[in-house]
């Protein structure tokens, strides 16, 4: 059974994009997911990466174009510019990890609606009441908001090692461990579904 480390960030594009097509793929081939949130502006500074504010105007454009052109595609919602920015991603993180290490709710549903919150309801995730609501609507208790903020600072700082440890420089970033194969982006999960299919 092949384990899957998944890197994301509450605020990539790229991980909303990426939908439900993980679970899909590992479901199908019987691998196990284990999820990292990490900070993402801090990973860019440590891996060569560079922050939008400073990136040329050339790329911006760019991006904008072929995020709009993904969400068409996908046909999802979705907001170029949602209404709170770049908000700060450690309060919806640690509720991720929270969920994670309690259990029992929907934590991939989680994922997925707090980036869908993010990018298509244009709602502030780094919001006690936004994050309640999320944990509440995909079965986790709401209090886990305010359970475990110094194991969740210390497993949110710990995963930004592991993951520059491990190569990945952007997110999503999909490593399966047995083989050390990594893959960058939700663009590359057929390819993550290839590599899965051999072993």
């Amino acid at each position: 059974m092949a384990s899957i480390d998944y890197y994301f960030s509450t605020i990539s594009p790229w991980a909303y994009f990426a939908g439900d097509r993980l679970e899909q793929i590992s479901a199908q081939h019987g691998a196990t997911i284990t999820y990292k949130p990490l900070d993402l502006m801090q990973l860019f500074d440590r891996t060569g990466g560079v922050r939008r504010e400073n990136r040329h105007p050339n790329r911006l454009a760019f991006r904008d174009q072929e995020l709009t052109r993904w969400a068409e595609y996908l046909g999802v919602p979705f907001l170029l510019n949602p209404p709170f920015g770049r908000v700060n991603t450690a309060p919806s993180s640690y509720a991720i990890i929270a969920a994670q290490a309690e259990g029992g709710g929907d934590l991939p549903g989680l994922i997925r609606g707090t980036l869908a919150a993010h990018f298509a309801e244009g709602r502030d995730i780094s919001e006690d009441e936004t994050i309640r609501d999320l944990l509440g609507a995909h079965g986790f208790d709401p209090a886990l908001a305010d359970k475990g903020l110094f194991v969740g600072a210390e497993t949110y700082g710990r995963n930004l090692e592991q993951a520059i440890e491990a190569g990945v420089f952007g997110v999503p970033f999909y490593i399966v461990r047995e083989t050390d194969q990594r893959f960058w982006g939700q663009d590359r999960l057929d390819f993550l579904d290839r590599h899965l299919a051999t072993l």
